[in-house]
Order: C-alpha cells, then sequence, then structure tokens
C-alpha cells in the first residue's frame, strides 16, 4: 500500500505525526508512505524507516512572492512531481485549507477531518472520505487515531515515534552529559536563568558535564552566562538540527522549555523534562514515553500571554516558574536515570 502523508509544519507538527506513522508501520504489511512537508523540516520524516520519499513544498517562500517567476516555476515543478504517481490513499494530516489543497491536487483517494474536527472546517470539502476524530484531545492521539481509522487498524497501546537514536554517531563528549535547551520564543516561557545555573551546578556537582546550544545571539549570551559560573558546563558552537540531533540523542538527561526542540527530545525518547507556566502542554504540548512535562500550578497558568500580568517591578521572569525549582527537574531525572541503570 502506497501513502501520501500531507503535513507540512510546524516542527512540533511534524513530530506529532511520527507516532501515527511508526503504528501504520507496525500494523498494515507492506505499507510505503510518502511524506508532503514544508522544505525547512524536510530532513525529519525520512527519520521512519516507513517514510520512502519526502515531498519538500515551499509554501512558506513562495506565499512571499507568489507572481515571481522562479517561484511560480519551482509551483509548477511541485505540482508535476505531486502529480507523478498514484497513491491508494492521500491522507491529510493537518486539516488546514492549504493542507487540503495539495491534498487535491494529488492522485488517489482523498482523506482527512471532517468539517466538525479539522481546525478549518472548510478544508474537510476536499476530501472524499472525511473523518470525525473527537477535538479536546492532544494531538498524538488525535493524529493516530485519523491513521488506524483510515487505514484499518486499531491503535496500539504504546506510544512510540520509531526513531532509531543510532542513525547519529555519539559526539566527541567524554562520559556521561546533561543538554539544556534554555532557549524559546516569549520571554514568558522562558525559565530563570539563576534556575540554569543553579540546576547546572547540580549536575556538574554530581560528576556529569552540562551542555548549552543556542540559536540565536540572546541564547548564545544566556548560555555563555551560566557557563562562567559553573566548572562542568560548556556552550556548544551553532549547529543545525541534524548536527545537534547527535548531542541530544545520547544525552543522559535533557532539561527543555516549551520549544520546538522539546518534541526532537521526545521523538528520541531520551530521559528528560519539558517546563511549562505560561503555555498550554494539553493538546499540543510535549509528549513522548521517556519526557516529563512539569507545569507551574498557579491559578493564572497557562495564561497564554507573552507578558506577565503579574510580575513585580525589577522582575524579568514570570512567577509561575517560581515553584519550578532546579531542585524538583534534578531529583526526577536522577531518579529516572537510576530505575534504568
Amino acid at each position: 500500500m502506497k501513502v501520501l502523508v500531507v503535513k507540512t509544519s510546524s516542527l512540533g507538527d511534524v513530530f506529532h505525526t511520527l507516532p501515527a506513522v511508526e503504528d501504520a508501520w507496525q500494523q498494515v504489511p507492506g505499507i510505503e508512505i510518502h511524506w508532503l512537508v514544508e522544505e525547512a523540516f524536510a530532513d525529519i520524516p525520512a527519520w521512519h524507516p516507513a517514510v520512502t520519499q519526502v515531498i519538500p513544498v515551499a509554501w512558506r517562500r513562495w506565499r512571499k512572492n507568489l507572481f515571481s517567476h522562479s517561484n511560480r516555476a519551482e509551483m509548477k515543478a511541485f505540482r508535476r512531481q505531486l502529480k507523478s504517481e498514484q497513491y491508494d490513499v492521500v491522507l491529510d494530516a493537518q486539516g488546514l485549507i492549504k493542507s487540503a489543497l495539495f491534498t487535491r491536487m494529488a492522485r488517489g483517494p482523498r482523506y482527512g477531518l471532517s468539517k466538525d474536527s479539522c481546525r478549518e472546517p472548510l478544508a474537510a470539502l476536499a476530501y472524499q472520505f472525511p473523518q470525525t476524530i473527537a477535538k479536546g484531545q492532544h494531538a498524538i492521539p488525535r493524529v493516530r487515531q485519523l491513521f488506524a481509522r483510515v487505514l484499518g487498524y486499531e491503535v496500539p497501546a504504546t506510544l512510540s515515534y520509531g526513531v532509531d537514536r543510532g542513525r547519529w554517531q555519539r559526539p566527541a563528549v567524554a562520559g556521561d552529559y546533561w543538554l539544556f535547551l534554555h532557549g524559546t520564543t516569549w520571554i514568558t516561557k522562558l525559565w530563570p536563568q539563576a534556575y540554569w545555573t543553579e540546576l547546572a551546578q547540580r549536575v556538574t556537582q554530581a560528576g556529569k558535564q552540562v551542555l548549552l546550544p543556542w540559536g540565536n545571539d540572546e541564547e548564545k549570551q544566556r548560555a555563555e552566562r551560566i557557563a562562567e559560573q559553573v566548572d562542568g558546563a560548556r556552550v556548544l558552537p551553532k549547529m543545525g538540527l541534524n548536527e545537534l540531533n547527535a548531542y541530544l540523542a545520547y544525552a543522559q538527561a535533557i532539561v527543555g522549555v516549551d520549544t520546538g526542540l522539546s518534541h526532537v527530545v521526545a521523538a528520541l525518547e531520551v530521559p528528560s523534562v519539558a517546563i511549562y507556566g505560561a503555555t498550554d502542554a494539553t493538546l499540543t504540548g510535549v509528549l513522548g514515553p521517556q519526557v516529563e512535562v512539569i507545569k507551574s500550578e498557579l491559578p493564572c497558568a497557562p495564561c497564554l500571554s507573552k507578558k506577565c500580568l503579574l510580575n513585580e517591578p525589577g522582575d524579568i521572569q514570570p512567577p509561575c516558574y517560581r515553584e519550578i525549582s532546579p531542585q524538583r527537574v534534578f531529583d526526577y531525572l536522577q531518579s529516572v536515570i537510576a530505575a534504568s541503570e
């Protein structure tokens, strides 16, 4: 059976689909999956052995200038490639108008979420076989249910992303290390720098190294400030996702916040903690067999706001993270590591 999966973006959404692909790989003999995805994330679907072809789409780039000659030529080539295959199933796992349009271009019976189930109800008009999947669930079980309904099997009890960490070579780091994903987009999603420093001190005092990646100047400066205060903490050079994955895959433990990279960690099934305060992990948060989400218990959390209204003058970080102490994070991960030894 040849299946085209349409799930273009974002980084977290792409990772949310991997468990459904793993289910199908295990439950449908001989299945072959092609995956249509935004060009920025084109490396990720191929991490799963069921995905034999990745079809990049550059919609984010094209839409900035739909009438440029080069973009129109690329769009024409994309459509030609999409129509070159006959599929047994064309499955839109995103439920947006843009993904529905891509689904409509492909050759094969079209499946997707019903108008009562998808984020943009008009998308359901593109499907010949719309499926009703209950809302109010996390995205991962919803996508798993959609795949199971369309491909004819029961959702397995266990959750796995099907990603083999062995595809990356261990980096040249002697001994065990923890890795901190300290960067994210909103200031209200940042764990206090003082907490990262305290946690790094606890980890290094336990005889482990701490590695600090970064993706922009602000994150680099934060990493350098932490490393300056902690012997055994090291700032990594700037690197792309595949290079960073080698460090993620072989970490003894990882601590992160609400950021796309935390979804990568969940897929790699490394013992980890994801810290949530201002944002909500219920529907699209990090989910995996080895990740623990620690959430704020303040009545106002999650506020989903980029600015904390409870901050007092001079405060930099929102109070919802203050109750998630470094000691709490350290003790949890130490217990997981001890149980696995």
